[in-house]
């Protein structure tokens, strides 16, 4: 590395490295299929941010380690969250924080999406702006299924990639689609066998670095600015939605039903909530 080119921060869940003017921010803990923990969402709320500002890189590129791109949340941080359901409100925050930070990216932003993507995993990619998806990935945000209203994104971006109609569909039932379904109605560019995954990507941000910087930027921007103002309109209200029903039984019903391999039993313990 160049001496005038600046050091990447360290991170403990996401690896960040350069090639060339191309950065590549990788969920880094494959070991639990990149699920989110509180320290991973700290670390996205300030790894984009850093993007932005970072004058040595015009592309940024976005993938997990292993198998999954993001499996969503971790189980027992949700369940921690939902007995401690103060925890949650901070974590709020940073969803809020992580949403805007990936839409004021005014650098082209790549999702590899390797493998499933979930829950925040799915808002993730899909908040990227162009993905490229593995034909072994399977992609959808399932927080219904754990009792929670999907809050903190998803509601956001599905609406404007598949409409309305679909959007309600997928995100009120938490169906999972394969890849080649979500490029098929449009939530996802490509899907893509894994040989062919790489080159795939690697040849687009090639293209976008070969481009107009300020003209890619500056039209990314453009486009981003409807993005934002639906965000704008959502996401405090999405957010306060879900805070509600992680303090429910359903959630505790969902997180165990989760552990247990079993379909959850929704509205048993209503009396409790």
């Amino acid at each position: 590395m160049s001496q005038n080119v600046a050091a990447l921060p360290h991170f403990e869940t996401l690896l960040l490295a350069r090639d060339g003017r191309l950065l590549t921010i990788t969920l880094n803990q494959p070991d639990s299929m990149n699920t989110i923990t509180l320290a991973m969402h700290q670390e996205l709320a300030e790894v984009f941010a850093f993007a932005a500002r970072d004058t040595h890189s015009d592309v940024v590129m976005f993938t997990g380690a292993g198998k999954a791109f993001s499996a969503g949340g971790n189980i027992d941080h949700m369940w921690n969250n939902a007995t401690n359901p103060h925890l949650f409100d901070e974590e709020a925050r940073l969803a809020k924080r992580i949403v805007f930070a990936i839409l004021d990216l005014d650098k082209p932003l790549v999702c590899r999406m390797n493998g499933h993507a979930v829950g925040l995993g799915a808002t993730l990619a899909l908040l990227c702006d162009v993905v490229y998806a593995s034909t072994k990935a399977k992609i959808g945000d399932p927080h219904v299924a754990m009792g929670l209203v999907a809050g903190d994104g998803g509601a956001v971006i599905w609406p404007q990639l598949v409409g309305l109609p679909r959007a309600k569909e997928y995100l009120l039932t938490g169906e999972l689609l394969s890849a080649e379904k979500a490029a098929e109605i449009g939530l996802v560019n490509h899907a893509l066998s894994p040989a062919e995954l790489d080159g795939a990507v690697d040849d687009f941000c090639q293209r976008l670095l070969q481009g107009s910087t300020n003209a890619i930027r500056w039209t990314k921007v453009l486009l981003n600015l409807e993005l934002k103002r639906a965000a704008n309109a959502i996401m405090d209200a999405g957010i306060a939605y879900e805070a509600v029903t992680v303090r429910s039984a359903d959630h505790r019903e969902g997180i165990n039903a989760l552990r247990e391999k079993r379909e959850p039993q929704f509205g048993l313990h209503r009396e409790e909530d």
